[in-house]
């Protein structure tokens, strides 16, 4: 039984539901909660890098473009914070014991450098239902964290209906545990 669950979460609609089925695995086994939430330019919503072409033209749209994404970029920090105490609140209310982290990097090499370092027995995750093409561009950070996680993992896949856009999670779910 794991007594250590590492949850993965981001502010998809998909996280909500990872949250809730790790409280549910930590009430069943009284473990304890690490949340982790990995600031990454490839998670939804998170602010894009000012480009421009050439700053000799524009010497002050560089400085201001800067200031602009820095200003965005607290904002997303400071969102995923607030997220990640909001969950521990749930979770201690509940009687979990519950502890969070925020760190910025490669979201599949820093969850299972995580786990490996918390010693967690489990990591509980979502899938966001990437295929095809854009999975082969972006990447599957579930699909790294299966083929290199220290220990068991629990994904939390929401199902997409063939007519809805590939960005649009349904209410259906699917689990699937892999045991390493």
């Amino acid at each position: 039984m794991p007594n250590k669950i590492l949850v993965a979460l981001d502010r998809s609609e998909i996280g909500q539901k990872v949250f809730e089925q790790a409280l549910v695995l930590a009430q069943a086994t009284k473990a304890q909660l690490l949340l982790l939430h990995v600031l990454s330019p490839e998670e939804e919503g998170s602010p894009h890098i000012p480009m421009v072409s050439n700053y000799d033209y524009y010497p002050g749209l560089s400085g201001q473009s800067f200031e602009i994404y820095q200003t965005q970029w607290d904002n997303f920090k400071a969102e995923g914070v607030k997220m990640l105490q909001t969950f521990a609140a749930q979770a201690n209310t509940a009687g979990i014991s519950t502890e969070f982290t925020q760190t910025m990097g490669n979201p599949g090499r820093t969850i299972c450098k995580l786990a490996n370092n918390w010693g967690a027995n489990l990591i509980v995750m979502g899938h966001r239902g990437l295929s095809g093409f854009r999975e082969l561009l972006l990447g599957s950070v579930s699909n790294y964290v299966l083929h290199h996680a220290p220990c068991s993992v629990h994904i939390v896949h929401s199902l997409v209906k063939p007519e809805d856009t590939e960005d649009t999670p349904q209410q259906e779910q699917v689990l699937l545990t892999v045991d390493s």
